[in-house]
């Protein structure tokens, strides 16, 4: 009787507990609905994208790299605004020094001077799994003119993000994650899509190419040489961050490159793949920023074992997944019908395959979101630099293996 007793208890105290924070799921929803919708403008887009991907052999291995950049830099940022704003620090404006001012300077720095190591880790994996590739010259050019593309739209809507977020009292942490993680995919695929028409052109291209060199190397320099302690703080902490979480996005690419046969064969599978990884990495996002903002704020402690809080947070994150993958799935087989991709599979079969996914990874979602949160805390370091850019590039391959294991598994894709 007593164990009843008790689960009730625990029952009770979970069914208040959501309550209490029904306008922060519900903001969470919509977010997360608003950017399932933004990231399948990167999945149709990638699912059209069959003349360039077959053109420009070694774009599929950086695709993943230059969004989950996106995702990196300005989840980054998201996380930091979400974390002052809960403090009562943010303001918006752009005075010298303030805080909205110091993420700004750090989005334009870190955008243009990861885009060399970015063109390095695609070529170099396209190499090592001996994938053609264009050469790094042209991978350069895509990396920083599309990279910087996408990072000026994100920018702006990250600032208005904030700004609304503050003026109607959003809970940033649970609205710009999924937000800005979305738009990453959204925004860098097209701009990929237009730096590919710089390619080609003999010398111009090779201008273009030293171009872009020049720009890169000037952005790390005066980065690492700026005067503002904070900034400077950032990006050292950020470093490497930066230099490994693309790694990940690289192999992710090369998953896709290696059944880039199957995928074109299927291609509504390479519309699910963006908004699949971009959510679960948004849910990791979603739930690491809550967890850094109550470590910060004294909620609760870093520790092995997770507190009630958190675990209450796992659960919201959970119940989002199961509403967020269903749509997508649905969202899938609507639009691959009505875009007559070729080869589509039955709605139920690819409803079942990408809910199944989501049901996989979600709990690779959460422990690491957790985890990485605890452990770059202990460290002394600022979560909001480490956990939210290291959890959406660990969803990217975690999310592209999965998907494409299930949808294998299942008959969606056949076998390589």
């Amino acid at each position: 009787m007593a164990p009843r007793r008790a689960l009730a208890r625990r029952t009770q105290r979970l069914f208040g507990y959501w309550r209490s924070e029904t306008r922060t799921i519900r903001q969470g929803l919509v977010a997360l609905v608003l950017s399932t919708a933004a990231g399948f403008v990167a999945g149709l887009t990638l699912s059209h994208l069959t003349g360039p991907l077959s053109e420009f052999p070694g774009l599929l291995p950086l695709i993943p790299a230059a969004t989950g950049m996106r995702g990196t830099i300005f989840g980054a940022i998201g996380a930091r605004l979400g974390t002052a704003d809960a403090a009562g620090l943010l303001t918006i404006d752009l005075r010298p020094r303030g805080v909205l001012r110091r993420n700004v300077e750090v989005a334009v720095l870190t955008t243009f001077s990861s885009a060399l190591w970015l063109a390095v880790l695609a070529r170099a994996i396209s190499a090592i799994s001996g994938q053609p590739s264009i050469s790094l010259s042209e991978l350069l050019v895509v990396a920083t003119v599309g990279g910087a593309i996408g990072s000026a739209i994100i920018l702006l809507i990250t600032v208005s993000l904030a700004a609304t977020s503050t003026r109607l009292g959003w809970d940033l942490d649970s609205v710009s994650t999924p937000m800005v993680t979305a738009l990453g995919d959204m925004t860098s695929i097209p701009g990929i899509l237009l730096a590919t028409l710089l390619l080609d052109h003999g010398g111009i291209t090779s201008a273009i190419a030293v171009l872009c060199l020049l720009v890169t190397v000037t952005c790390l320099v005066a980065g690492y040489r700026t005067r503002d302690p904070a900034v400077r703080r950032i990006l050292w902490e950020m470093t490497a961050t930066i230099m490994l979480t693309p790694i990940l996005d690289v192999f992710a690419g090369d998953l896709q490159q290696a059944r880039v046969d199957e995928l074109l064969s299927v291609p509504v599978v390479l519309m699910v793949i963006p908004p699949f990884v971009s959510q679960a990495g948004a849910l990791g996002g979603i739930f690491s920023s809550r967890i850094t903002s109550k470590m910060q704020l004294g909620v609760i402690t870093p520790r092995g074992r997770p507190e009630v809080p958190a675990i209450v947070d796992a659960t919201i994150v959970a119940a989002l997944s199961t509403m967020v993958f269903l749509l997508i799935g649905v969202v899938a087989w609507g639009l691959g019908t009505i875009s007559h991709l070729q080869h589509m599979p039955s709605p139920g079969a690819l409803l079942g395959a990408t809910l199944l996914a989501g049901v996989l990874v979600t709990p690779i979602t959460i422990v690491a979101g957790y985890y990485l949160a605890v452990v770059t805390y202990r460290f002394g370091l600022d979560p909001d630099n480490q956990g939210v850019p290291i959890i959406t590039s660990v969803m990217d391959l975690a999310g592209v293996a999965v998907v494409l294991l299930v949808m294998t598994s299942s008959g969606v894709l056949p076998h390589g």
